[in-house]
């Protein structure tokens, strides 16, 4: 069984071989990793929630984006270089391609949903009456509108990866029902958002090894 995710990851998986004798051990490693996730993706075709988290354990992989316990990545320093590393790498502006060009309607549908903004939860754990996150939920909406119209790729990442590990956070913290009828549209708008920039991220890792992209949390012993 086959997905979206095969031809990416025959192709960088091929190019990973050709290169490992050029790596660091710690970059080969980051990058192997990273691919045994995106396969992991392409065979679970139809199965969304799992997809989805394999998706993001790939660029998990790639980079530790998510120590400590926020549930916005925005807030964490170490998460905002990797997104400008990422961009300013990205010559080809794939990237941009795949937010503005061919996935600008989940972009946009993820954007405007309040379910997968982290505001949202942290204001209604405390009171479910408490509408106070809608100011900061609409501030920053129209900031990733006009950070889409004009090509501010930084900007709109952050906020899409954002609204992405919320999602994760919802799966694998048990806080979504499996295959639940409830979040069908925010999970598929999820998988092809992460099936598209996974391989372009770890397509940039691996051009660029030279790139100081920080050690790995579990190292090879």
């Amino acid at each position: 069984m086959s997905s979206e995710f095969s031809q990416p990851h025959h192709d960088l998986k091929q190019q990973l071989r050709a290169r490992r004798e050029t790596l660091t051990q710690t970059h080969a490693t980051r990058l192997h990793r990273a691919l045994s996730w995106l396969q992991c993706a392409d065979q679970q075709e139809g199965n969304l929630d799992v997809q989805l988290i394999s998706l993001w354990v790939s660029f998990n992989a790639c980079y530790a984006v998510d120590e400590g316990g926020s549930e916005s990545l925005a807030e964490h320093f170490a998460f905002q270089r990797l997104i400008e590393k990422l961009v300013s790498h990205d010559t080809d502006k794939k990237i941009y391609a795949c937010l503005w060009q061919t996935y600008s309607g989940p972009v946009k549908s993820l954007i405007k949903n309040p379910y997968v903004y982290a505001g949202f939860w942290a204001a209604k754990r405390t009171d479910k009456n408490d509408n106070s996150w809608q100011v900061d939920f609409n501030r920053q909406s129209v900031a990733a509108l006009n950070s889409l119209s004009r090509q501010m790729v930084p900007e709109l990442l952050s906020i899409v990866l954002d609204r992405l590990f919320v999602l994760r956070n919802q799966l694998l913290h048990g806080g979504a029902t499996y295959q639940s009828a409830v979040n069908r549209e925010q999970v598929q708008d999820g998988v092809q958002l992460l099936g598209s920039l996974v391989p372009t991220v770890i397509q940039i890792m691996l051009d660029t090894p030279d790139e100081n992209w920080g050690d790995i949390y579990y190292p090879v012993l």
